[in-house]
């Protein structure tokens, strides 16, 4: 069958918060309806979705940012989810194709996402579309009552 890598629609909000729920190990919050809804107008940011006949087998979200340092935009990926039934049919590789095409045309400066400890076995996936490491991150949470991932 044939996989379309489209933006997600309204009608994608369930099975994008099941996909993120297993990314994240826990059921989905409150929250994330109101941001996926949030992304669905393309301005702050965008969910794409791996669809093969109806069924949504992964799922790829990312933010629009404002920098000085770039006199606009930069474009950062937030979350890259793949079913694991599904893995193995390089859907990541073009959920990530699709996602660095959009930053483009919106005009992004640049492209990056932040690999977490939980993440960093990911690295040479992002390498084979040219993503290179630069630095490391820090950060601390503003909401007493949620931890960083």
């Amino acid at each position: 069958m044939t996989i379309t890598i489209r933006p997600a629609q309204s009608a994608d909000e369930s099975r994008c918060l099941e996909l993120l729920s297993l990314l994240r190990g826990t059921p989905p919050e409150p929250e994330w309806a109101t941001v996926f809804r949030a992304l669905l107008d393309g301005e702050r940011g965008l969910v794409l979705v791996a669809d093969e006949a109806g069924a949504l087998l992964g799922s790829a979200a990312v933010s629009f940012n404002l920098a000085m340092r770039y006199g606009g935009i930069y474009c950062q990926l937030e979350e890259l989810i793949v079913d694991p039934a599904a893995r193995g049919r390089n859907l990541g590789g073009r959920l990530l194709e699709a996602a660095i095409s959009a930053a483009k045309a919106k005009g992004a400066a640049e492209f990056g996402l932040y690999l977490v400890q939980t993440t960093t076995h990911n690295r040479p996936f992002y390498e084979k579309y040219d993503l290179q490491t630069v630095g490391d991150e820090m950060r601390m949470p503003l909401d007493s009552g949620k931890q960083p991932d």
